[in-house]
């Protein structure tokens, strides 16, 4: 049983028989199909199917020789509404199933982001025809909530806005010097990041923390494309899985800059989402690459 599949509104899903009819269901009634053949010489296929806006589940595996089809691994998927970057992106594949995360670093994060890669079909077709992948691949970023809660915002004024505007565009000049291997720019990030730190310091004596804290993404736990995520909510929308009549949540969330769309069973949110209040989360990251 996948975990994420409450996030899309398959919670009532409990045993390995109701699994296996929703399995069937996407195989003989699917939204998308693609074909390829992979390194393998393996005729590679996945199969999708939406039960609400933009969210499913897709099914992956093989035909054999006689053109049965054996399927390999499942997931629940949501597709990204926003290109989130454009950039470098490397993939891999999983070492047990034909499965792929894709990584590009992000100087609004500091760090490398990983994520399910959604359309593998996609990724082993360009693979085949043997296309660079070294050039700058846009990329939608999405996300499958198990539980999140929706917080107030930080009252700002229209100069703090601006300055906090003006700082992230320095220190996205000075991550890509960084990266670039300039000196100057480590340090005055090592700098940077000490006097953040004791600010948040001084001031958490006195003050809760997510009244200093505005947004953040940064990994969770051991798993590679699980993070833990604050950000501003700038959309919303409430609907019910197709299937199951549940209710979901689909949330257009900004983490540091970042916009991720997020999906969320309606039971497991605490609070009342509207614009411009936050969402906090643990989200597994997946996202669609423009191949």
């Amino acid at each position: 049983m996948h975990y994420y599949l409450r996030s899309i509104g398959f919670g009532s899903i409990q045993t390995i028989e109701d699994q296996d009819l929703l399995i069937a269901d996407v195989l003989k009634k699917y939204d998308y199909k693609k074909v390829v053949e992979n390194e393998e010489h393996q005729m590679f296929a996945q199969f999708s199917k939406e039960y609400a806006q933009d969210a499913g589940v897709t099914v992956c595996g093989y035909y054999d020789s006689e053109n049965l089809f054996h399927m390999e691994h499942y997931y629940p998927y949501m597709i990204g509404s926003q290109t989130s970057a454009c950039t470098n992106v490397a993939v891999e594949r999983s070492a047990s199933v034909e499965s792929y995360n894709g990584a590009f670093e992000d100087s609004r994060v500091g760090t490398t982001l990983i994520f399910q890669v959604v359309n593998a079909g996609d990724y082993v077709n360009d693979r085949q025809r043997r296309e660079a992948f070294d050039s700058a691949k846009p990329v939608a970023l999405s996300g499958l909530a198990e539980y999140g809660t929706i917080l107030l915002p930080i009252k700002k004024n229209e100069e703090q806005m601006r300055k906090e505007e003006k700082r992230q565009q320095k220190r996205n000049s000075l991550y890509n010097a960084a990266a670039r291997g300039d000196e100057d720019a480590m340090n005055s990030l090592t700098m940077e990041d000490f006097d953040v730190y004791t600010t948040v310091t001084r001031r958490i004596k006195n003050e809760d923390v997510y009244s200093i804290v505005d947004s953040y993404i940064m990994p969770y736990g051991l798993e590679c494309n699980l993070y833990n995520i604050l950000g501003q909510i700038t959309d919303f929308s409430r609907e019910r899985n197709s299937a199951t009549n549940e209710p979901i949540v689909r949330l257009t969330v900004e983490a540091n800059g970042i916009p991720i769309d997020i999906c969320i069973h309606g039971d497991d949110l605490t609070g009342e989402p509207e614009v411009g209040r936050r969402f906090k989360s643990v989200v597994w990251l997946e996202g669609m690459v423009n191949f």
